[in-house]
């Protein structure tokens, strides 16, 4: 069996969406450290030949080669978890899961711009990407809302998917651009189920008091 690469950066959120459901899924692999601030090094040739788009993470597994969060989370989900339950293939369950993918890949995003800025002083991005990612927050905390009252704790179905996997770093690091937890009670008390989790892995910045 060919082993895992992971070309990694610290403190990226995509990144750690990876590493974690690498982690659940009790995958072993090599991880690649990027100079990424502030060396740029995926932006160097070398890394320009795995990804044209310059950016991690990028997951090696023999000849395949992934960049992109949402889709290595649909590969690794779809070949690693024999049990069908992180990527589940029963028709509606699969398509909320790709709404909540397209979903952390859209509005969410802004939440890495508005951190990012916070963090490193981007340039490009205001207070405009805060109020974007409290909506998109809205959105979720609404969501997880209704899904407790029907008895659900989950984003999708009746387990942990890689929805809530897609969607958990955006909320969890949301104090590094000043959004507080307080202010979305149900992502709370579902941010504390996901750290409960068999396998689960933090990063710096994700908070330890759910």
């Amino acid at each position: 069996m060919t082993e895992l690469t992971l070309h990694d950066y610290e403190l990226d959120d995509d990144c750690y969406r990876v590493r974690l459901l690498l982690s659940l899924l009790q995958r072993s692999y090599a991880k690649v450290a990027v100079d990424v601030h502030p060396g740029r090094e995926q932006q160097s040739p070398r890394y320009l030949k795995l990804n044209p788009l310059g950016a991690l993470p990028i997951l090696v597994d023999g000849d395949v080669v992934l960049s992109e969060a949402q889709a290595i989370l649909g590969y690794l989900a779809r070949k690693y978890d024999a049990s069908d339950v992180w990527m589940p293939s029963e028709a509606v369950s699969f398509g909320q899961v790709l709404q909540w993918l397209a979903f952390a890949n859209g509005p969410l995003k802004a939440a890495s711009a508005a951190r990012r800025h916070a963090m490193l002083e981007e340039a490009g991005t205001n207070g405009s990407a805060t109020h974007t990612a409290r909506n998109a927050f809205r959105v979720m905390d609404d969501h997880i809302t209704r899904r407790e009252f029907g008895g659900s704790e989950w984003f999708v179905g009746g387990a942990a998917t890689i929805a809530d996997i897609a969607l958990f770093p955006a909320i969890a690091l949301s104090r590094d651009f000043g959004i507080d937890h307080d202010e979305f009670a149900a992502l709370r008390r579902w941010m504390g189920r996901v750290r409960r989790l068999p396998g689960f892995i933090t990063m710096p910045g994700i908070p330890a008091y759910y």
